[in-house]
């Protein structure tokens, strides 16, 4: 891109010749721009009865590359895409037809394309403020989210003081305008490796494309920043009286210059770090609503089997007791007890029917029982817990910093125990939830975490016991199994040789035992001397 448009040279890169057709109030004319220059200097004209027009009718200029020396794209999806991010301004004025075979496609408006894929956005300048209308995170409740996700702002302007060409000192205000945004996903997006990137954030000016992607000069190469898409404008670039900052290639620009620098570093230290966090923003909210709906429907699949189980056991043992009952009415024996023996005896024999495993595999396998002051113990235990393959999500622990791991921010905090709850009760599923209780003074004087000691004891939890500072666990947990020990100094973990094995060995066990591929106590051993102090 010239400061005047398109270069020949551009047009002359992709083929060997370039017809040009013109129409103007019906009157038609057209010529060949060739590489190869005729010995009488002029231009090779086209026969007026060859000029034709597809998607012109009375005014307009079309020009023709019969024989690209570039492979596209077999799709005109992928075609589009690709032309979209270096043709930025496509609108009413301004439209691009695709055409191939049978089929065609018109390109008549950008934000159309690019906006509704985004999860979050970032406008700059009034100008641009039209895109809010096409902006939709897709999320449940989205418009109460959309001030979460969608941030309007004004122009940002930097205030400079440049030379002119005529060698002049003067203030100029360089003015930053545009948009910049995160996918909501990339997946499927870039179908062949020949296509442009779809992570990018280019830089235009007097609308045209001057830089493609400034990513690689902006980001730290964070696996958020693959999300990452924008444009900005910034007009100043192309001033006439300034110097030309424009690569000999017209693809990017002199990094040494001031103007250049001051954007970049505006980008970086600022809207990029910005439109991350709308980025992680939506994720979280995303995955927030994805756990809402997936226990909803684990909730609702209890339910309907619990119905369900108890309508067969209810119709079973009551043809079963009347069928004894006919036969036997001699004896008088009552039909009250026999319907309730055939009711224990089914009770007893559900688990052999293998229907709770729906269940199962929605549930969380271990509870990090604990309190607040107890939290570095905890998220060492968590760590190890980590590197035996335990997935984050299969973990409850209300302190943790990894989300995955903590209760859903959708359940309230009157309602933790409600939630926890459904852990501990009886229900139709056959996998109980695995406790390590993490005992200490502080947990004693807890109520919630006394609380879940006595649930696990009622409803007879499988559980281990990890201990600091050389407290003395109490009945009703299991006492007279060993427990395991360790120090907490603040935010240091001290453990003598013996309890870190212990402690590698209850590790090991609980994977074991949940259906976790475990690694060896040799490796685990040497991650608990990595990350603690073992004396």
């Amino acid at each position: 891109m010239g400061r005047k448009g398109v270069g020949k040279l551009a047009a002359l890169s992709i083929s060997e010749n370039v017809e040009i057709h013109t129409i103007k109030h019906g009157e038609k004319s057209g010529f060949v721009l060739s590489r190869h220059v005729n010995e009488d200097k002029l231009l090779k004209a086209i026969p007026e009865d060859q000029i034709s027009f597809t998607n012109i009718k009375d005014n307009g200029t079309s020009i023709i590359m019969r024989s690209p020396q570039y492979k596209l794209h077999k799709t005109l999806e992928a075609i589009s895409n690709n032309l979209l991010k270096i043709f930025p301004l496509v609108d009413r004025d301004f439209r691009i037809h695709i055409k191939r075979g049978a089929k065609s496609r018109t390109i008549d408006s950008f934000e159309k394309e690019i906006i509704k894929d985004l999860g979050g956005l970032i406008i700059l300048g009034n100008e641009f403020e039209y895109l809010a209308k096409h902006f939709n995170s897709q999320l449940k409740n989205g418009d109460e989210l959309q001030d979460q996700l969608l941030k309007i702002n004004k122009a940002h302007q930097i205030p400079l003081t440049l030379k002119t060409r005529a060698g002049e000192v003067e203030p100029f205000d360089l003015e930053i305008v545009g948009w910049i945004g995160g996918y909501r996903s990339t997946r499927g997006r870039k179908v062949d490796k020949s296509d442009f990137p779809d992570n990018f954030l280019s830089l235009l000016s007097n609308k045209k494309l001057g830089e493609f992607n400034i990513l690689e000069a902006v980001g730290k190469n964070a696996l958020n920043e693959v999300y990452i898409v924008g444009q900005l404008h910034v007009d100043l670039f192309e001033e006439t009286t300034l110097p030309d900052i424009a690569l000999s290639n017209r693809q990017g620009y002199k990094t040494d210059d001031e103007r250049y620098q001051a954007v970049i570093d505006y980008v970086r230290d600022d809207l990029l770090p910005k439109a991350i966090a709308l980025r992680v923003k939506y994720a979280a909210l995303n995955k927030e609503q994805r756990d809402k709906d997936k226990n909803k429907k684990a909730l609702e699949r209890e339910a309907k089997l619990r119905q369900n189980i108890e309508t067969f056991k209810n119709k079973a043992s009551s043809s079963a007791a009347k069928r004894l009952t006919s036969d036997q009415i001699e004896n008088n024996i009552d039909p009250a007890k026999i319907q309730e023996a055939v009711l224990q005896a089914i009770n007893t024999s559900l688990p052999d029917l293998g229907i709770k495993s729906k269940i199962d595999e929605t549930k969380r396998k271990i509870l990090l029982s604990h309190t607040k002051a107890d939290k570095p113990a905890c998220d060492f235990i968590h760590h190890l817990l980590l590197h035996n393959n335990v997935p984050a999500s299969h973990i409850i622990y209300t302190n943790c910093d990894n989300e995955e791991s903590r209760i859903p921010e959708t359940i309230p905090a009157t309602d933790i125990f409600d939630y926890l709850r459904s852990f501990f009760v009886e229900s139709y599923s056959t996998q109980k939830i695995h406790v390590i209780y993490v005992t200490s003074e502080d947990m004693s004087k807890s109520w919630g975490a006394v609380s879940e000691v006595g649930a696990g004891w009622i409803t007879q939890q499988d559980h281990d016991i990890i201990n600091i500072n050389k407290f003395t666990p109490k009945a009703p947990l299991n006492v007279s199994a060993e427990w395991a020990s360790l120090d907490k100094d603040d935010e240091v973990i001290n453990i003598e040789a013996l309890e870190a094995d212990k402690i590698a060995g209850k590790i090991i066990k609980i994977c074991t035992h949940l259906g976790y591929t475990s690694k060896s106590k040799e490796e685990v051993l040497e991650e608990i001397n990595r990350i603690a102090n073992v004396k």
